[in-house]
Formats: structure tokens, C-alpha cells, sequence
């Protein structure tokens, strides 16, 4: 298993290959707003330190998988789904979680009813609080990151149809305009929902 040291050394390496401009001031402000040792959720998968970046790895990994095989079945689909903007949607697709996580104490009965002092994470969403994929958009334009339009809106709709507000026409009907102009959105959704369920299951990468 690679420690959070060395998955940080190829979650940057991987985001340099890109070579897209600003990228060394996305790493340095991920690194300020503590990406690097962030749970990839309070309770649920990875809530560990370090979890967020194994999650963007795991993502990226199937990514990449999900985009060899449907090359393999629609070879015109290699242009529309780029490596570098594979590369950028996953790893960055959670950064609004970067600084959204603290570690609290609270007290909880063990398993034979004894109260003990346990160490989780509560979540604080009162710093820009305008959604999850809009806020990691947001913060990646204001990093400096030029963005191309598909990356943008895989980012906004990595949560897929679960983000969408069933009672908003426009959001409704802007998620599905968004699918149809980039199967990049569709890959990088699938991908994150498989690495959460599949190779996440059990809090391991399978």
C-alpha cells in the first residue's frame, strides 16, 4: 500500500502532466486548504486521513479503466474524452472538500458499555456555501485554473442525477444538456460512484 506521501507525489505528478497552465498554484493552495490530509467524508467512505486523496486516486484509476473500455467499443470517442481532462476532473472533482472537514472529540460507549473518548470528524460547510460541485469549480477558476467547458461541467455533475433538484426545471433539464455535450460527465460520475462502492467497499481499494 502507498502511504499518503507517495499517492501526493503522483496525485501531482499526474496533475503536471497535464502541463495546463497555473497548476503549480492549484497544488500549492490544495496543500494550504489541507487536501492532502483530508477524510473523503465524516462517517462514511475513507474517513481517514489522507482519504480524499486516495479517493481522487481511485477515481482517476477507474476513470482511466471505464475510458479503455469504451474506446475499445467506440474508438471515435477517444477525442471526446481527453486524458489530460480525465486526469483534471477526477483528482479535482472534490476539492470543495479540502476545507470542509475538522476533527472533533466526543464520547461513545465501546462495545462493552464503557464511555471512552473517540476522535471523528465533524463537518463545516459555512465557508462558500453554494453547493458541492459549484463550489470546486469555483475554487479551482479562482486558483487559476483555465478550465476547459466539458471539465467544468463533469466537475459541477460528478454527483450526477443525485445532485439534481428534482423540483428546478432548469437544473433538471441543464444536467441533462450537460450529458448530452460531454460523455466526460458521464465517465467521471460513474467512476466516482464505483470507486466509492466498489473499490472503496470495506474501506479498502480493491
Amino acid at each position: 500500500m502507498e502511504n499518503i506521501k507517495e499517492k501526493r507525489e503522483r496525485f501531482c505528478s499526474l496533475l503536471r502532466q497535464t502541463e495546463r497552465e497555473n497548476v503549480e498554484y492549484v497544488i500549492e493552495d490544495l496543500e494550504s486548504f489541507g487536501f492532502f490530509e483530508a477524510p473523503a467524508s465524516a462517517r462514511n467512505h475513507f474517513n481517514h486521513p489522507g482519504g480524499l486523496l486516495e479517493h481522487s486516486l481511485n477515481v482517476y484509476d477507474m476513470a482511466m479503466t471505464l475510458r479503455e473500455g469504451v474506446i475499445k467499443l467506440r474508438p471515435e470517442m477517444e477525442k471526446q474524452l481527453p486524458v489530460n481532462s480525465v486526469i483534471l476532473a477526477t483528482l479535482l472533482h472534490d476539492t470543495c472538500k479540502s476545507n470542509i472537514y475538522r476533527r472533533v472529540i466526543r464520547k461513545r460507549k465501546n462495545e462493552i458499555g464503557i464511555w471512552e473518548e473517540v476522535e471523528e470528524y465533524e463537518v463545516d460547510y459555512s465557508g462558500l456555501p453554494i453547493g458541492h460541485g459549484e463550489k470546486s469549480v469555483v475554487m479551482l477558476l479562482r486558483m487559476g485554473l483555465d478550465l476547459e467547458d466539458e471539465e467544468i461541467l463533469a466537475i459541477r455533475w460528478h454527483m450526477g442525477a443525485w445532485d439534481v433538484d428534482r423540483n428546478s426545471i432548469e437544473e433538471d433539464k441543464s444536467y441533462r444538456e450537460a450529458q448530452r455535450q460531454s460523455p466526460l460527465v458521464a465517465l467521471v460520475h460513474s467512476a466516482d460512484t464505483l470507486a466509492a462502492q466498489i473499490l472503496e467497499r470495506d474501506g479498502q481499494k480493491g
